[in-house]
């Protein structure tokens, strides 16, 4: 895995600049990496078909077919919209090992994944996001 730095995105903003850009919430979890509280999230229990997109740049991630319920208390999703969505890198934070997932495009921390929790989904994968760091963009009708 190759460990991003600050000029692998395509989005560059100050630090001023991304206060001005999110809430509070919004900046701790995006931009400080931290996280909101279990159950609390507008997308946990969130059932509509379309995308979710990052909140920081308004970039593709997730689509709803790859959204199940984990009941750990955040949306979570077994991947991303494209390989090239998101990256991945070691964090080891809190006294473990895990792997944070933050937007390919901007940086963004939007949550970790978790491998082989024995979910029924096609890769094993659970990406347990933060509903803060999320927009939501219904699908547009389909023609019958």
């Amino acid at each position: 895995m190759t460990e991003p730095t600050d000029a692998t995105f395509d989005v560059q903003l100050t630090d001023e600049q991304w206060r001005e850009r999110l809430d509070p919430l919004e900046y701790a979890v995006l931009r400080k990496a931290g996280t909101e509280p279990a159950f609390t999230g507008r997308f946990v229990s969130h059932r509509k078909v379309g995308v979710y997109s990052c909140r920081g740049c308004g970039a593709e991630l997730f689509r709803s077919d790859s959204k199940f319920d984990s009941h750990c208390g955040w949306p979570s999703f077994f991947t991303p919209l494209a390989g090239e969505a998101v990256v991945e890198r070691v964090d080891t934070s809190h006294g473990m090992s895990r792997i944070e997932v933050l937007c390919a495009r901007c940086g963004s921390h939007l949550g970790h994944v978790f491998a082989g929790e024995g979910y029924d989904t096609p890769t094993d994968l659970r990406y347990c996001i933060n509903s803060v760091c999320l927009t939501f963009a219904d699908a547009p009708p389909t023609a019958e």
